[in-house]
């Protein structure tokens, strides 16, 4: 029989857990709750790991883990220190016993691992110490504590491929250092004026908030509550990547309604255990990275990686903030899951450490995933989706004041990309082939390139088994009914528009002839010959430049004075258009229109796992849904929005939970 387990500031983990008679700690909950039953957890701060037991069996009997209706309630992965001394001016210090960070120390833990670029010679820690909810600054020396302004150099910012320094003096006084000897750990921090035996300081103490020790405890439902203060580690592809909550490597996870905050990495982790690989490129440096990550997904397959064991999450409507490498993260357990209606934003924005992973959503083997209805702004990269992006679906999300807004890399298709807005002066990084980009508005340059030392996976249609390797070629795209706007940055890296396919063939068989014509070696020829871009009815304004075989098109100097603007809780776009744009032919567009993918030689279609977000079952996908899920006419407008005249033009795109 399904039981209700109570929770509450006022209990005791003797208490039988009932509402008359609730448990002290989540954790006692966790230790006892089996499938079909539920935690409420009453108001109030919990400070403490919840690591589940036992999970559910299936989609109508799991364990909901539930904030109470109407009730705050905060989950933290750190703990209020006092007993400060002052050492000198602004400067304190405090000494705590290793014992109260059990078997994870995390100022005694760097982040490193595969891929981390910087720093190298003084890494940061996984630990922080924040005051009244502001976190600070990792100091490489006391020295840097006592005079912050004599900092020699600032944090580290990425962009385009480079690190570079940056001040920001209003945020970099506040620094602090530790040192760790065998028994105790001794915390200095400049407060800057502030007493902290009088405000609230918090420092990290555990790695996760809510994440189960075991794999395999599936079918979890956790909603309604604030998580903060995670002490995770850097979690690249080829490493375990615990995250402040997630799934650890298991089935059915639903993560709804949350406020997830200040993950030293990852907030919300759907990705790879440890048993496949663990950071083995950057302790043993015998192989690059690139192989590891190879092995490690044929080991999860040999070891039962499909959709009957990991994956078919839900993670939705939650607001993920101030986590310093991804809001969302993983490699093969994000497969066939759905991300839709999250707030992402300040990720991998506070600059302490910089690697090739960093994003508002990060996954990798994202196989039938749908990406749908999300606002992800003021992000390093809005979002990276890396090797095995087949089935995926990135749909009506917004992307707002990102360094970047989205990056496809060494995939092979087929996936969709559309009805969404970008607007970063730098928009897209293209270094994959088999997608199909319709209804669009692209705010900035693209970047697009082919990958030829890294041949990568592709799988059989809406599957993890895998059917072969392959390098990218660069094309096998297809762009409709988008509208590019041009911009001030330099094309060094990249164009406006999608210029970048001139001279690619039009159709299947104008490739396979050009092919045919290369003659022998086999391998060489495809090398050589562009793969097709299928490329119609877009705009481009301001400047941005049309495929030189593009047949309908609309092409203007207007500048279209692109705005984002927040009121209140609403988020609007203010976007001016010419009269010629709405005279361009056009039609409802749908996936048996879309030419299969070369490599992958698949088809465009729903995923198999339902109707979801996607508004379609298996099958044929029909785009007459806008940005704002407004039904489209028989002669839609280019580019995300329906509705849109000549002229200026003001839409609610947004409203902020």
């Amino acid at each position: 029989m399904a039981r209700v387990y109570h929770v509450a500031k006022n209990g005791s983990d003797k208490n039988e857990g009932s509402a008359d008679a609730p448990f002290l700690t989540i954790q006692r909950a966790a230790e006892l709750a089996v499938a079909g039953d539920t935690v409420t957890v009453h108001q109030g701060e919990y400070r403490e790991w919840v690591r589940p037991r036992f999970g559910g069996w299936n989609e109508r009997k799991r364990i909901v883990y539930q904030a109470a209706e109407g009730e705050r309630v905060v989950i933290k992965g750190s703990e209020r220190i006092t007993g400060w001394e002052r050492l000198e001016g602004d400067v304190w210090s405090v000494r705590l016993p290793n014992e109260m960070f059990g078997d994870y120390n995390p100022y005694d833990t760097p982040v490193m691992g595969d891929w981390l670029s910087e720093p190298r010679e003084h890494p940061v820690h996984t630990g922080e110490i924040y005051l009244n909810g502001k976190s600070f600054y990792e100091a490489f020396c006391l020295e840097q504590v006592m005079h912050p302004e004599r900092m020699e150099r600032a944090p580290y910012r990425p962009w385009r491929g480079r690190t570079e320094y940056i001040r920001e003096p209003e945020r970099t006084v506040y620094r602090w250092y530790c040192e760790v000897d065998e028994d105790t750990t001794c915390l200095y921090a400049n407060f800057q004026g502030a007493d902290p035996n009088r405000e609230t300081v918090e420092i990290h103490v555990r790695r996760s908030c809510f994440y189960p020790e075991q794999t395999g405890i599936h079918y979890i439902t956790v909603r309604g509550f604030e998580m903060a203060h995670a002490a995770t580690p850097w979690a690249p592809p080829t490493a375990d990547q615990p995250g402040l909550i997630g799934p650890h490597w298991s089935k059915g996870w639903i993560i709804e309604n949350n406020r997830i905050h200040d993950s030293k990495c990852v907030g919300i982790s759907l990705g790879k255990e440890i048993s496949t690989g663990h950071n083995a490129a950057e302790r043993w440096r015998r192989k690059p990275g690139y192989q590891h990550q190879m092995e490690a997904v044929f080991r999860a397959k040999a070891m039962g990686w499909d959709r009957e064991r990991i994956g078919s999450h839900i993670v939705r409507n939650n607001v993920i903030w101030d986590c310093g490498q991804n809001g969302i993260a993983g490699h093969m357990g994000a497969i066939f899951c759905e991300i839709y209606g999250n707030e992402i934003y300040h990720i991998a924005t506070k600059h302490e450490f910089y690697g090739h992973e960093l994003a508002g959503i990060k996954l990798h083997a994202a196989i039938d995933t749908q990406i749908c209805h999300n606002y992800i702004h003021h992000c390093t990269l809005g979002t990276w989706l890396d090797w095995q992006t087949q089935g995926t679906r990135v749909s009506r999300n917004i992307y707002d004041g990102n360094d970047r807004d989205l990056m496809i890399e060494v995939s092979h298709g087929p996936f969709i990309v559309d009805n969404n807005l970008f607007t970063a002066g730098y928009f897209f990084d293209n270094a994959a082939q088999g997608g199909a980009y319709l209804h669009n508005l692209c705010g900035g340059l693209i970047h697009h390139y082919a990958v030829l030392e890294r041949s990568t996976p592709y799988h059989l249609p809406h599957s993890t088994d895998i059917l072969g390797t392959a390098l990218v070629y660069r094309g096998d795209d297809r762009w409709y009914q988008n509208i590019f706007l041009g911009g001030q940055e330099p094309e060094e890296v990249g164009v406006y528009g999608t210029v970048s396919y001139d001279g690619s063939p039009v159709t299947w068989e104008e490739y396979e002839a050009r092919v045919r014509a290369e003659g022998i070696p086999d391998i060489k020829r495809f090398d050589r010959v562009k793969q097709a871009a299928y490329i119609n009815g877009n705009v481009y304004l301001k400047g941005a430049r049309a495929f030189d075989r593009e047949q309908e098109k609309c092409e203007s100097e207007m500048d279209p004075d692109l705005r984002i603007v927040t009121e209140d809780r609403e988020v609007y776009l203010e976007i001016t258009l010419p009269e010629e744009l709405f005279r361009l032919p056009t039609h409802i567009y749908h996936t048996g229109e879309l030419e299969m993918t070369r490599i992958s030689e698949a088809a465009f279609e729903a995923p198999v796992f339902g109707v979801g977000q996607t508004g379609e079952t298996d099958g044929e996908i029909f785009f007459a849904k806008d940005l704002t899920d407004r039904t489209r006419g028989e002669k839609p407008v280019p580019g995300p929005l329906e509705g849109l005249s000549a002229g200026r033009n003001r839409v609610r795109i947004w409203v902020r939970k």
